[in-house]
């Protein structure tokens, strides 16, 4: 099931919620799964293995604080917040640099979110 899934996949937010944690596991590309808290509930072995990041230290943690705070901007953190209080679907990629724990990496991000769905998606798609 995971073989036809990209990181350009269209309706991929849907599509990941339908996984379970081995099939996130093989995707190429990193997954953080969170929920209306922003507590993170989901985190790929990509992303875990790129971050250098173990899911025990990440998992049940809020993402925006104590996971990832170079993603707790306007960039970011505040198109979920946007989103969540508009109601609205939220589908955007964007180039970033990842900066905490690590040197620069640029890399692309998509950011999935639904109404009335309990987790939210960051996508990592790091860049050669």
């Amino acid at each position: 099931m995971t073989a036809n899934l990209s990181f350009a996949t269209p309706d991929l937010h849907a599509r990941l919620a339908q996984l379970a944690g081995d099939d996130l596991d093989r995707l190429d590309f990193g997954v953080i799964g969170f929920d209306g808290d922003t507590t993170v509930c989901q985190y790929n072995r990509t992303e875990s293995e790129a971050a250098g990041l173990t899911p025990p230290r990440v998992l049940g943690q809020p993402l925006f604080t104590n996971v990832a705070p170079c993603l707790n901007n306007f960039m970011v953190a505040q198109r979920f917040e946007d989103a969540q209080d508009d109601g609205t679907t939220l589908d955007d990629t964007i180039d970033y640099v990842l900066t905490l724990r690590m040197r620069p990496v640029k890399v692309a991000l998509r950011l999935l979110a639904a109404p009335h769905t309990p987790v939210r998606y960051v996508l990592v798609q790091r860049k050669a």
